[in-house]
């Protein structure tokens, strides 16, 4: 095995260590009690379209170690009735422009940017620059260069950077990853998923300059997020194709449809599925000695997932994002990294680009990692 090799394997095992240390239980809002005297950490939601409104905001409202305590909004009268409606004073609504006086804002600890992709870049950067911890909505960014910088001002700034992977706060995928680390069924040779919907209206995610790509950016992260838990591993090398477009005329932008194929160090391959005009939402991974399967796979509720031995049984969370938040503030309050870092959002990015590539070439293409 090169040393590449081994390098990617030691990063890898870091962050699969991260996530284990915090044995993910189905009440881990409650199992991640804060330090004494510690009071709950005040978050502001830069960006207020659908997911803040109808998933973070109402999640913030479950959490145990953190609050709403600010907003960033385009629209001033917007960001007021959320203030009424949230109990944090007027005071606290910025604008885009107007993020930097946050500095002067000690209720607000940690900056969620819900904004569109092409945009995180900038807001991130603003939101560390005025010293707040930052969330970063997946995926991190448009391209590896913008995550670069994310990651450099974050440091520099001295504050915590996390990307919103909700779904490793959720039971269902963590028993992939358990059964990953426990080798219970052997390796997962063998995996193949599907994410895709039919988008029937325009927005900013079939615009480029915006969204950086099409389903692949928005959906198809996912599909590369878990193939990585169940390789333990990022992959070595892709190939891909672009399907043909169906709905050109509404897809001018950006691709329709994709599919593609991972190769893994340990002999892992993950053929994958995305698409803004079909649908499928399931997950698979097959070993020697068993399989798992998650589907409906990464919704926001009423996941369900099996394996050879029978059907998971685990507790939905009420809200992944409420834990998935407040796993970041406790990460906050005392200092322990977070299990889904700013360096995996790019390695995920690394991952996108190459499958862009590959699809543009028709050629394998290395994963640069």
């Amino acid at each position: 095995m090169n040393d590449s090799r081994v390098s990617r394997r030691r990063f890898l095992g870091q962050l699969s260590s991260a996530a284990a240390a915090i044995a993910l239980a189905p009440n881990l809002s409650r199992a991640l009690d804060r330090p004494a005297n510690a009071r709950k950490l005040g978050v502001a939601l830069v960006g207020l379209g659908y997911y803040s409104t109808r998933e973070l905001g109402p999640a913030l409202r479950l959490t145990d170690n953190c609050r709403l305590a600010g907003v960033v909004t385009g629209d001033r009268a917007k960001g007021v009735k959320w203030a009424a409606d949230y109990g944090f004073p007027e005071s606290s609504v910025y604008g885009y422009e107007t993020m930097a006086r946050m500095a002067d804002n000690p209720e607000i600890d940690i900056v969620y940017v819900v904004t569109p992709n092409g945009l995180h870049a900038e807001h991130c950067i603003a939101a560390a620059k005025a010293g707040k911890h930052v969330i970063c909505e997946k995926p991190m960014a448009n391209t590896v260069a913008e995550c670069d910088a994310i990651i450099a001002a974050c440091r520099a700034a001295g504050v915590k950077l996390s990307v919103g992977y909700r779904v490793h706060f959720d039971p269902f995928h963590e028993e992939l990853r358990r059964l990953v680390r426990t080798q219970e069924f052997g390796p997962f040779l063998q995996m193949k998923g599907r994410f895709a919907f039919v988008m029937d209206h325009a927005q900013w995610r079939a615009e480029k300059k915006l969204a950086g790509g099409g389903p692949l950016m928005d959906l198809g992260v996912y599909l590369i997020q878990e193939s990585c838990m169940g390789a333990g591993a990022a992959p070595l090398a892709v190939t891909a194709h672009e399907l043909p477009k169906k709905r050109p005329e509404f897809f001018r932008d950006v691709e329709e449809s994709i599919e593609w194929s991972m190769e893994f160090p340990g002999g892992e391959r993950s053929d994958c599925f995305t698409s803004y005009n079909d649908r499928g939402d399931h997950f698979r991974a097959e070993a020697k000695n068993g399989w798992f399967e998650v589907g409906p796979a990464f919704g926001y509720r009423n996941l369900k997932a099996s394996t050879s031995k029978g059907q998971v049984n685990a507790t939905p969370p009420a809200s992944q994002q409420a834990l998935q938040m407040d796993d970041f503030a406790h990460c906050v309050l005392t200092g322990r990294p977070s299990p889904v870092p700013g360096e995996m959002g790019r390695r995920d990015l690394t991952i996108i680009e190459a499958i862009y590539a590959a699809a543009a070439s028709g050629k394998r293409t290395v994963v640069k990692v």
